[in-house]
């Protein structure tokens, strides 16, 4: 029997209850899935059968949606997050990532979670998802990749102030992207041989040193180790230049500087149908194909 997909609950008065009756309306018969949250967030009208065994939501959701139970405190008010609400959040992504790593569940995909009503309800210490999903995982670095038909990038930094981002963005770091996301597309994506475009951080790829060197110092040292290896990697590219669709054509992902050099492209690409993937080593292969919502 397929094991089936967990899926958490996300910020009960955000857009996850009502993802998770369109997901049953449009999976139940071809994708076994189960939420795990309190149904009576859901939407009126949502049929929910209750189980008490991932195993039980193939049979449960040829009419109803499967939900594994979490009681949350606090109001059911759409759009407005409450701090009562906060540590059941954070115990729900927890509870699915056990769910994965006993073998219960294939493969745990997030419903949108609200940082800052988690951070104020119940001190939460992670900037997002991705971070989360790396402790509870146990390694020490994980990768945030953005994909969609028409796109995959994935940031090198992540959820930190752009005037952050020239200190955290050591060779050490960018060798790591670049790694995890080569051996994700492999693995997760069924690409043999992964084409990487690579960014510059400094606009026009640092224009041979008149508008930065980080591309000189750190990028490409980088880039021409990892082509000594065999990796099919372009760049730095300009950051401008690289995301039109002749330009896409050309590589399998793109390796981003920083949050939004990546994700500004693939949101206005494709908005609504792009998804987050965790990837990461193989100590975190269950987590590798967690999936949640932008």
């Amino acid at each position: 029997m397929t094991r089936p997909v967990a899926l958490s609950c996300g910020e009960p008065a955000g857009i996850g209850p009502e993802l998770a009756a369109a997901a049953w309306q449009n999976l139940r018969d071809t994708l076994p899935f189960f939420l795990i949250g309190d149904p009576a967030h859901l939407p009126a009208g949502t049929p929910v059968t209750l189980i008490d065994d991932p195993a039980q939501a193939s049979a449960a959701s040829a009419t109803a949606l499967p939900v594994l139970a979490h009681h949350f405190d606090g109001p059911h008010t759409p759009g407005t997050p409450h701090a009562a609400h906060a540590q059941g959040v954070i115990d729900v992504i927890a509870r699915g990532v056990d769910l994965v790593q006993s073998g219960a569940a294939s493969a745990l995909c997030t419903a949108p979670i609200h940082k800052r009503a988690l951070q104020e309800g119940a001190g939460f210490a992670y900037p997002g998802h991705t971070e989360y999903l790396a402790a509870l995982a146990g390694v020490d670095h994980v990768v945030m990749m953005l994909a969609s038909d028409q796109l995959r990038v994935v940031p090198a930094t992540i959820h930190i102030p752009l005037s952050d981002v020239p200190k955290a963005l050591t060779p050490e770091v960018l060798e790591h992207t670049i790694r995890i996301t080569h051996a994700g597309l492999i693995r997760d994506f069924g690409l043999a041989t992964p084409r990487l475009a690579i960014a510059g951080l400094n606009p026009h790829a640092g224009e041979g040193g008149k508008m930065g060197h980080e591309e000189i110092t750190l990028i490409t040292p980088v880039l021409e180790r990892l082509r000594s290896e065999g990796m099919a990697l372009s760049g730095p590219l300009s950051g401008d230049t690289m995301f039109h669709a002749r330009a896409r054509e050309t590589y399998d992902a793109a390796i981003c500087m920083y949050h939004d050099q990546a994700l500004i492209p693939i949101k206005t690409l494709d908005f609504d149908r792009g998804v987050n993937v965790t990837l990461g080593p193989a100590v975190c292969a269950h987590l590798a194909r967690s999936r949640h919502c932008i």
